[in-house]
Formats: C-alpha cells, structure tokens, sequence
C-alpha cells in the first residue's frame, strides 16, 4: 500500500513517514498543497493523509479538486482542534474520516486501515493468501506446501502488488509508479528483472500460481488448476 502524507509541519511528516514504513507502508511526504496535489493526480496512491492548513494550496481546495478530477483516492484529514468547521467542509467534498492533533499512532493506524477496507483493498496483519501461495509482508516469507523461502523487498512488494490487484492485467508503468514512485529513473527492465526472479522462485516451491505476459498490456497473477 502506497501512502502519501501532505503535511508542512516537516518533523510530523518525517515521524509518520518512519510509523507507517515500519508498519509496511510505502510512503511519499510533500510539505504544500501544490506538490499535494501535483502527486495525488498521479493516481498511484491507495491513501492520503492531508494537512488542512498548508501553503500554496490549502487541504480543502486539494480535496475538492482531487474529487471534480474523478480521483477517489480514500483521504484522511489531519486537523487542528480549532479546525473543526473546515474538517465538516473537507468531509463535505468527499473525505473520508479525519484525525484531530494531536493524535495517537495506534488511532492514526486503525483509521487507516478501515479507510482501505472500505475502499475494498485487502489490507494484510501478516500475510496474503493466492491461490496455493502464501506471502508473509512482515518477514517477507513466501511459502507453498509446506515449503519456504525469502523474498528480498522488492520482490516481496512487486508479489504484494500483483495479488492486491485482484487478477486484475499491471503494466510496467503501474509497477514502477506503486514500488518506485512515480518520479523514479526506473526503467521496464528493473520490472522485468524482478519478474523474472519471482518465477524461478515460484517454480523452485513447485506453485501452481504463475505470472503471465499480456504482450504490450502488463502482466496478471493466475493460479492454474
């Protein structure tokens, strides 16, 4: 799950950049409303949380433009107790739960996660079932059968992905975007090399769980009888 954070307050943004990496999120952080929303058009994030006060361009104008863009990107406001009239707006044009400073990591934590549940992701404690596998996030374990082996992160991400997509065709672009970010030098071959590791990995626990080619669309996670 890629998490973007739009707040200017820079040691807030620095300290939940760390909480939700070390709960296995990928984050972005950007300190203005302009380089927000600039990010948020992307489309590659499954979450915001936003900042109501911020430079450039204030959080309720960020929101309300996302939403006339057609981008319904789950947004979680991070607001001042004095605020509270501009959080109802923010509610108003489409935000979808909101977080009062100062706040606890353990509250902040579970609004997120009901926030993806009720965009309908799976939003994994442990690990991610598919097919005959099993992907374990936090030790970044993959296991088939009663065999098992490590992933290294990024192939551990690039399978996350794949399975949270629902049988759904990725492209590249959408892979270097969600594990890169959207900013990255990264080319087609870094996906192809990472591809190509998983499935000798798949093949070695014996899987009946593949990675398919759709030429010139992406790539899809299918499990055969």
């Amino acid at each position: 799950m890629r998490i973007l954070i739009v707040e200017d307050e820079v040691y807030l943004a620095e300290a939940l950049t760390q909480i939700l990496k070390k709960n296995h999120y990928s984050v972005d952080a950007v300190h203005d409303g302009q380089s927000g929303l600039d990010n948020a058009l992307s489309g590659i994030y499954d979450l915001l949380l936003l900042d109501i006060m911020l430079p450039e361009i204030d959080g309720i104008t960020l929101l309300k433009t996302l939403r006339s863009e057609g981008i319904a990107t789950p947004v979680i406001m991070l607001t001042a107790k004095s605020e509270i009239s501009d959080t109802i707006t923010g509610l108003d044009y489409g935000a979808d739960d909101y977080v009062a400073k100062p706040f606890s990591t353990g509250e902040l934590l579970a609004r997120i996660r009901a926030a993806l549940r009720r965009k309908g992701e799976v939003v994994p404690e442990d690990g991610l079932k598919f097919g005959d596998i099993e992907l374990n996030t936090s030790t970044l374990k993959l296991s088939c059968k009663g065999k098992e082996l490590k992933l290294i992160l990024k192939e551990s991400e690039l399978l996350e992905l794949l399975i949270t997509r629902k049988q759904a065709v990725t492209s590249k672009e959408q892979m270097i975007e969600k594990l890169w970010g959207f900013d990255s030098e990264a080319e087609h071959n870094n996906v192809e090399v990472y591809i190509s590791f998983l499935r000798k990995k798949l093949t070695f626990l014996n899987a009946s769980v593949r990675i398919n080619t759709i030429r010139s669309v992406g790539y899809i996670l299918e499990a055969t009888a």
